[in-house]
């Protein structure tokens, strides 16, 4: 299984770019779409065009999760402003060339404003989540914004996500470590729609606790390349198996906060 990472059905709809910020009497037109439009690509993707008030700064990091309400204003979710009944969904991420550190789709800091995002409600994504449960049928709200939480039983007091699914608890691939360096190469078991994804977790011999991903470098092609850790290797490797947690592939069956835990 693979994410989605294309749609052309409707013209000029791209879920990868960020729109804004947007200001009155700026000369540049917001929102572009009808708030609430859907567009389709693959995976049996769909994107609801939705509407973003940032109060700060904030970084949007692909499979961070939101919700919105019947005016398709969305807000990131989390157990205390979650709304039982409110539809929700993922970010896509924003657009980067492919020979950019990121790739095509990657973290992005927006400051305090009006924007206009796609997120996806339907197919396969990648999804911020802490435990994870293969083939889980309900995900969970939890205290952080845009993280969700996947365990075997529900958690007191959180609110239950309906309609979404995790194909793994983790994913696995290959990769050569260099002492000192946080680039990981030669790299098995990866490919840019089926992950490893940044923001995620990774863990293996010569790679110190709580590393993430913090960037991914394609080729003109779209290939991988190379994976960049936030922190150096400990060691030389080759060919250890790196597992990776956090942001995981999700199947997204249009998900909605179904009640209180």
């Amino acid at each position: 299984m693979t994410i989605a990472t294309s749609q052309t059905d409707r013209l000029g709809a791209n879920p990868f770019v960020v729109e804004g910020p947007i200001v009155a009497g700026s000369g540049v037109p917001g929102p572009i779409f009808s708030l609430g439009s859907t567009a389709w690509g693959s995976k049996e993707s769909e994107w609801v065009y939705c509407k973003l008030v940032l109060a700060s700064t904030t970084t949007l990091q692909p499979g961070q999760w939101f919700q919105w309400d019947r005016d398709y204003t969305a807000t990131l979710l989390t157990t205390s402003a979650a709304v039982v009944g409110y539809r929700c969904g993922v970010f896509a991420g924003a657009s980067q060339a492919p020979t950019q550190s990121g790739g095509p789709a990657q973290s992005i800091s927006l400051a305090a404003g009006t924007y206009y995002i796609w997120l996806q409600r339907n197919g396969q994504a990648p999804a911020l989540v802490t435990t994870a449960t293969a083939a889980l049928v309900v995900a969970e709200t939890t205290a952080t914004a845009g993280l969700a939480n996947a365990p075997a039983s529900a958690t007191v007091s959180s609110k239950a996500i309906q309609g979404v699914n995790f194909q793994a608890a983790n994913q696995t691939f290959t990769a050569t470590t260099v002492n000192g360096s946080a680039v990981l190469s030669s790299l098995g078991g990866v490919n840019p729609e089926g992950g490893p994804f940044i923001g995620a977790s990774i863990s293996g011999t010569g790679i110190p606790g709580s590393t993430t991903i913090s960037s991914i470098t394609y080729s003109p092609s779209g290939v991988v390349q190379s994976i960049t850790m936030s922190a150096n290797a400990t060691a030389n490797g080759s060919a250890i198996t790196v597992t990776a947690t956090g942001v995981l592939e999700a199947t997204l069956m249009r998900p909605y906060i179904s009640k209180v835990n």
